[in-house]
């Protein structure tokens, strides 16, 4: 118990947020007392939040509105914050302000950094919180279950992670520069520099994502599809997010127009290719792994899979606009 108390002062915690309420309270209340600090970012909440952060004791830095807001630059002022309170750290932990901790994440993750000096960063599985209570939130669930444990390839890790303060130095931290994707854009930078960063099968955060509407689930879409373009455009050579950037490609804009062209001149070809959607339909749903959730559920992915391809060219194309007329994209909101 001793070296878990004597790790723990060691960490430090930053939690970004923006209009969270009540969700900041409970990713607080998340954070053992024991940790060697807490930042709280906040990006022009117009609720309490701020109040909220410092009758809770943490340190809260609000960030000026002049420069545009993103998540990285949130993280970035954050780290910057908690080290300068504390240089010694030696780990910190990056939580969203819809997010809290999973009860002994902290204390796990530490002791696996402790213990494998390769490892540059660890996260765990996010779950939701009330994956129940909407379709949206059903599908957020089944989002996060989904991701491969081990070394973090393509896909990278969310923002709930924990790293080695050392190694976010040296790759210079989150590039602030990006409205979405910064994470696995991180992640893609710090296995390049030459370390391991590692998925674990274990719980780490709970996440709330609050979706009750289809516009919320589309926009949520549109912001991954911009994510995958930008981040596949500046690791092109290493390949990050090229497969999706493909399947994108491919089902988002290639298959529409071939059932779109088929239902036109040739009904038999429609079939075959309504045929292939539900084949790649079931092999999504496949993938998910039948012991973990029932079929209906891993249908349910496989076909929000497919449909989503079309909003996330929609991010890509306006992300290829806005690169070509040189020109930022501000942050995409789905809440």
């Amino acid at each position: 118990m001793a070296g878990r108390e004597d790790r723990l002062k060691k960490l430090g915690v930053v939690l970004i947020g923006r209009n969270e309420g009540p969700r900041l309270w409970i990713g607080l209340d998340s954070i053992p007392g024991a940790v060697g600090g807490v930042v709280y970012v906040d990006s022009g909440s117009g609720d309490d939040s701020v109040a909220l952060a410092r009758s809770k004791g943490v340190t809260v830095l609000a960030l000026d509105p002049k420069t545009p807001f993103t998540a990285a630059r949130a993280r970035n002022e954050g780290f910057g914050c908690l080290l300068a309170r504390d240089p010694s750290l030696e780990w910190v932990q990056f939580l969203d302000g819809d997010c809290s901790l999973a009860d002994g994440w902290l204390e796990e993750a530490t002791g696996l950094l402790d213990v494998n000096p390769g490892w540059l960063a660890v996260c765990g599985w996010r779950r939701e919180r009330h994956p129940e209570r909407t379709l949206y939130n059903r599908l957020c669930d089944l989002e996060w279950a989904q991701a491969p444990l081990g070394d973090v390839e393509d896909v990278g890790f969310g923002g709930d992670v924990m790293i080695r303060v050392d190694a976010f130095r040296r790759v210079g931290g989150y590039d602030a520069s990006l409205i979405a994707g910064e994470d696995p854009e991180l992640s893609a930078r710090l296995r390049h520099s030459g370390g391991r960063v590692v998925r674990v099968d274990r719980a780490m955060s709970w996440h709330d994502a609050d979706m009750h509407r289809f516009s919320q689930w589309w926009v949520r879409c549109v912001r991954s599809g911009h994510a995958y373009a930008e981040v596949f455009s500046r690791h092109r050579t290493a390949g990050t997010f090229g497969r999706h950037v493909r399947s994108m490609a491919l089902w988002g804009v290639a298959m529409p127009a071939a059932l779109v062209v088929s239902a036109w001149l040739a009904p038999l070809a429609l079939a075959a290719v309504a045929g292939v959607y539900a084949v790649q339909v079931a092999r999504i749903a496949r993938s998910l792994g039948a012991g973990r959730f029932p079929l209906s559920q891993r249908l349910l992915w496989g076909l929000s899979c497919v449909i989503s391809q079309v909003p996330k060219v929609q991010g890509m194309v306006r992300f290829g606009i806005d690169r070509r007329r040189g020109r930022r994209q501000g942050i995409i909101e789905y809440k």
